[in-house]
């Protein structure tokens, strides 16, 4: 397993060593022992897994409390995936990484608590796995507005994409309930 830190270096790109032949492939997508020694050490409570259409867009989803770490893939179909920074006391406070994730390329990426996360869906399907690190609680979930000109985010967009009404109404950065 490759752990390459982003733009962002908490952030991190992880690309599993993957094992190939006429019959098909095989790599393990999570490890403890070896997340650990690459410096991952999470202990994970909840396993999430959605399906989604061409344009749908998810996000930017974060809890003020109970925040979680992500360990994120894709298993089906290809996303542009986005992590933004919540940290008002990180040097990349407001900054995001977006990564595509695929069933092709197999990368994961590790978003540890304090960001927001969302995904546009580039192929015309997706299947979204991820682990978290706590688990998930309505009444402190929020939302970072996905179009929000400060956070300079370019999605790749054909089109308005497929939200929810939470997901339109989200706050932009300057209103939003950050972490300390």
């Amino acid at each position: 397993m490759q752990v390459t830190p982003t733009a962002i270096p908490d952030v991190k790109l992880i690309e599993p060593k993957v094992f190939g032949d006429a019959r098909g492939f095989f790599f393990e997508s999570y490890n403890r022992r070896s997340f650990s020694t690459a410096g991952l050490d999470a202990e994970f409570v909840q396993d999430n897994h959605s399906r989604s259409h061409r344009g749908v867009l998810r996000g930017l989803h974060y809890q003020i409390q109970h925040a979680q770490g992500k360990l994120v893939r894709v298993i089906a179909g290809a996303v542009f995936d986005v992590a933004v920074d919540l940290r008002r006391a990180s040097p990349t406070f407001g900054e995001h990484v977006a990564i595509e994730l695929s069933a092709d390329n197999k990368r994961m990426l590790w978003i540890p608590p304090g960001f927001a996360h969302g995904f546009i869906v580039v192929s015309e399907d997706a299947e979204f796995v991820y682990k978290t690190t706590d688990y998930w609680y309505a009444e402190h979930e929020r939302t970072l507005l996905w179009s929000d000109p400060a956070l300079r985010i370019r999605w790749p967009l054909a089109g308005a994409p497929v939200i929810t009404s939470r997901d339109a109404a989200g706050s932009p950065l300057a209103a939003a309930e950050t972490y300390p």
